[in-house]
């Protein structure tokens, strides 16, 4: 009996190798993969950090605003934004540079 080789399994294995494979690269390197999605949990981090930081600022022009309206008017900060805005300054003081 002569020996023959079985070329078909070789080829079928072959095949399940290079699809596994590229399946395997797929899940890891593609735009739905491991790295992509490590990439954009980084940059929602990013941009919470950056959000929550003018969240702060709104506040503070709020409040800034809310003190120079006419229900409430803070003549102390009236007085300060007036001095830098105009650059005056009252005859009793002394300005040092």
């Amino acid at each position: 009996m002569q020996k023959r080789r079985a070329i078909g399994p070789l080829i079928f294995f072959s095949i399940c190798f290079v699809l596994g494979a590229y399946f395997t690269f797929a899940a890891v390197q593609g735009p739905s993969g491991v790295f992509r999605r490590v990439q954009l949990e980084s940059e929602i981090a990013d941009r919470s950090a950056e959000r929550d930081i003018l969240r702060a600022e709104v506040q503070r022009m709020a409040n800034l605003t809310k003190r120079l309206s006419d229900e409430y008017l803070d003549l102390d900060l009236l007085d300060e934004r007036a001095r830098e805005v105009l650059g005056t300054i009252r005859t009793d003081e002394i300005v040092i540079r």
